[in-house]
């Protein structure tokens, strides 16, 4: 017998995630604070390690949103052009190891303000009609 709460969804397309907004204040308030940080600061590498993956899986989910609405754009135009050009970049950057220094950290949280400023271009952009 079945006793869980929980219910199991089967999404494989990402359409619940889809309707989900993000959170996108405190994650522009983290970028803004890792991006401001000197060659003083000093925090435990395992700071720098935690607030790198925050960013990580927050970078992934806004590349998903970019990537979302820039499959609704003709192949052709230049906005998709472009955000297929950041996802690449994307892509690359965060398939490299992720290092306990502020420097990684803050490698993380300028790929986060360039999706989110992707995002917000592609956003402006009309939708064609289908």
């Amino acid at each position: 017998m079945h006793t869980s709460p929980h219910t199991v969804l089967y999404d494989p397309d990402g359409l619940i995630e889809a309707e989900l907004p993000l959170d996108r204040a405190p994650y522009e308030s983290l970028v803004k604070a890792a991006l401001a940080w000197t060659g003083e600061d000093t925090l435990a590498t395992r700071d720098y390690e935690q607030i790198g993956l925050q960013l990580t899986g927050h970078a992934r989910a806004v590349a998903t949103d970019v990537r979302r609405r820039a499959n609704q754009l003709p192949k052709d135009s230049g906005p998709r052009a472009l955000a297929d050009v950041v996802l690449r970049e994307t892509e690359g950057q965060l398939s490299t190891t992720l290092e306990g220094t502020a420097r990684c950290v803050q490698n993380r949280a300028r790929l986060v303000r360039a999706l989110y400023e992707r995002l917000d271009c592609l956003e402006a952009t009309p939708t064609p009609a289908v």
